[in-house]
């Protein structure tokens, strides 16, 4: 554990210093061991960012500011988070030469449905969607994930839970690079942006085909996008793996 607080601290300290993000000298803790902090209680600590903060105070003398101050520094460096995300999606991305990439998407319910009507957190039916693997219906959000073949999320975009899988292939910014391939299941049949895709960005958008579909797939071909889909099942069981049992939050950017 302390060899990976270690790592990822020069890590996001370096890239700080090269995006030129300084904060100011009057702080005692700097954005890099804030953003070590939330990873490391994700990382080992369930979320917990109390526990995540004592950790980093005894073991590595961080001198971590009180947990409300904390959660607002957090709020304040959501942006630059993603930023280092994408960055290394993009690395991600270069180093990926077969070019293949998985989408699908996972729900995070924000309560169950039989509390719906107290949530203060949402409110509308625009966050009451259905997740298909368990057949049961949840509040809450989805997050769109791509990744490589191999597992590596490369990108990510979080939609209310009612948005269908198809609706948000047309909004979500794939940047991918010019011959890749996506693969996906039959939720993200949209001829159209199929055909977009394959003309303007030279991507290939392989979702597995209804029985009613009128772009017929051959026996090897849907064998092949079956096998291709199963490894992002994995992602998303190893990324739930580390949720809390609940997510504690009061907002709904909080939560996101």
């Amino acid at each position: 554990m302390n060899d990976f607080t270690i790592a990822i601290y020069c890590f996001i300290d370096d890239y700080l210093q090269i995006a030129g993000k300084k904060a100011s000298a009057k702080r005692k803790v700097s954005d890099a061991e804030i953003i070590t902090t939330a990873l490391v209680s994700a990382r080992y600590f369930g979320g917990n960012l109390e526990v995540a903060s004592s950790y980093m105070q005894q073991h590595h003398k961080c001198p971590m500011p009180h947990k409300s101050n904390f959660n607002r520094m957090l709020h304040r460096l959501g942006e630059t988070i993603a930023a280092i995300f994408l960055a290394l999606g993009d690395c991600l991305k270069q180093l990926n030469t077969a070019s293949e990439y998985v989408i699908d998407s996972f729900p995070v319910a924000v309560c169950r449905n039989i509390r719906i009507n107290r949530c203060r957190l949402l409110e509308g039916e625009a966050y009451r969607g259905y997740n298909t693997p368990k057949r049961e219906y949840f509040y809450g959000f989805k997050v769109e994930v791509v990744t490589t073949a191999g597992g590596l999320p490369v990108s990510y975009f979080i939609v209310a839970g009612s948005v269908h899988d198809g609706k948000v292939l047309q909004a979500m910014p794939l940047d991918l690079p010019p011959e890749s391939s996506l693969y996906g299941d039959s939720a993200y049949t949209n001829y159209e942006v199929e055909d977009l895709l394959a003309e303007c960005e030279q991507i290939s958008l392989l979702t597995q085909r209804k029985s009613n579909s009128r772009r017929k797939d051959s026996p090897a071909m849907d064998f092949i996008k079956t096998v291709m889909r199963k490894r992002i099942e994995t992602t998303f069981s190893e990324i739930e793996a580390a949720f809390p049992r609940t997510i504690h939050a009061v907002t709904r950017k909080g939560f996101c």
